[in-house]
């Protein structure tokens, strides 16, 4: 049933991202800031005037902004590493819908080699209801994505993530580009969660990445070269009402990242392997169906199209990264350095608790609010 329209809230057409957008690049853009000194000199505006003065250490202050920037990015992640997608094989986990299906479908028809290991066909998927399993011929998108296939493979299982590994080897070589990305939802108070929910809840969301890297991360270090995408929440550092089991495993991959650079860092053969975390907010997709947002001003819908875009930059690029969208998951983390009172006033007028009251997505698929 339909709301009145009255009562209908109006389509918000500008948020703090936008806004944040704008000044990056504009204002806080060392080009336009060396402008407005540049320009006082085009009217002869003498160097000890005050104008003069305030504008030149202006752009001195972004423009070492910017640098630091960089600075901060080579230090963190060290050299890019070259990427070229013909020589590329990319394996990504829950690619049937949302955020995968689009990674899948925008490398596929760029023609790059792209395996997708998902519990349910997508309805693209010729030969999708026929039943796939882990030891069956694998099938491909529909004919303009030839370049990506499709495995069945409940990620949870070592062995079912074993029989597939050898088959993706056998069918488009070793994975350099590993994109972990399944993730279930319970949505349900802890006292009302059953024993298999957690563990299925664990299995997907946590467990199957150190299926899929103790299977795949051999390779690419004899290879010595990949890229490893880890798929988190913003709710990870936050935690949330009826979402005790799933934000407690997106908060183990947190630290199952932070270990991994730390491990890659000190093997001889890692220096070349990215790592790259991914920690959104809400994604408009069918996983969180129902999930209430406070404010779509402060914490914007993502959608999944526009995170896709930024994580395939990156990869492509080379480079290791932190991706947080919108603007609020880059400063989340500040919270735990607020008084724990002042931290539950934050957390009341932010609604986090009261999201789910309508909760109505599926039990099973790709990242949603992550």
């Amino acid at each position: 049933m339909q709301r009145p329209a009255a009562s209908r809230p109006w389509p918000i057409v500008l948020t703090i991202d936008d806004l944040a957008r704008v000044l990056r690049t504009t204002i806080f853009h060392p080009f336009f800031a060396l402008l407005l000194p540049l320009t006082l000199r085009a009217q002869a505006t003498p160097l000890t005037h005050s104008s003069f003065i305030l504008t030149t250490v202006y752009a001195a202050f972004v423009s070492l902004c910017w640098i630091l920037s960089s600075a901060n990015q080579r230090v963190a992640y060290g050299d890019c590493r070259e990427v070229r997608l013909e020589d590329e094989v990319v394996l990504i986990t829950g690619g049937a819908n949302g955020l995968g299906r689009l990674l899948a479908e925008a490398w596929g028809r760029r023609g790059v080699s792209v395996a997708v290991l998902d519990i349910k066909a997508s309805e693209g998927l010729d030969g999708a209801k026929a039943g796939v399993n882990a030891n069956s011929e694998p099938d491909r998108y529909a004919e303009e994505d030839s370049g990506v296939r499709w495995y069945r493979c409940d990620v949870g299982d070592w062995e079912e993530v074993q029989i597939v590994a050898q088959k993706v080897a056998k069918d488009l070589g070793p994975p350099t580009i590993l994109i972990n990305n399944a993730a279930i939802v319970n949505g349900k108070p802890l006292l009302s969660l059953s024993t298999p929910e957690i563990d299925q809840n664990f299995r997907v969301n946590l467990i199957s990445h150190f299926h899929t890297l103790r299977t795949f991360l051999p390779s690419m270090l004899a290879q010595k070269r990949g890229t490893i995408v880890t798929v988190s929440s913003v709710l990870a550092h936050l935690g949330s009402a009826s979402l005790s089991d799933y934000t407690a495993a997106k908060a183990g991959l947190l630290a199952l990242h932070a270990s991994l650079a730390a491990e890659l860092a000190q093997h001889p053969d890692g220096d070349n392997i990215k790592t790259i975390l991914v920690t959104p907010g809400q994604l408009s997709t069918d996983m969180f169906a129902g999930v209430q947002t406070p404010s779509l001003f402060l914490g914007p819908v993502i959608e999944p199209a526009t995170l896709a875009g930024r994580i395939i930059e990156t990869v492509e690029r080379g480079r290791g990264a932190v991706i947080a969208e919108p603007l609020y998951a880059r400063w989340i983390q500040w919270i735990a350095v607020l008084p724990v009172g002042v931290q539950k006033v934050v957390r009341g007028w932010s609604g986090v608790d009261d999201a789910m009251r309508e909760f109505r997505g599926r039990a099973r698929g790709e990242a949603g609010m992550n």
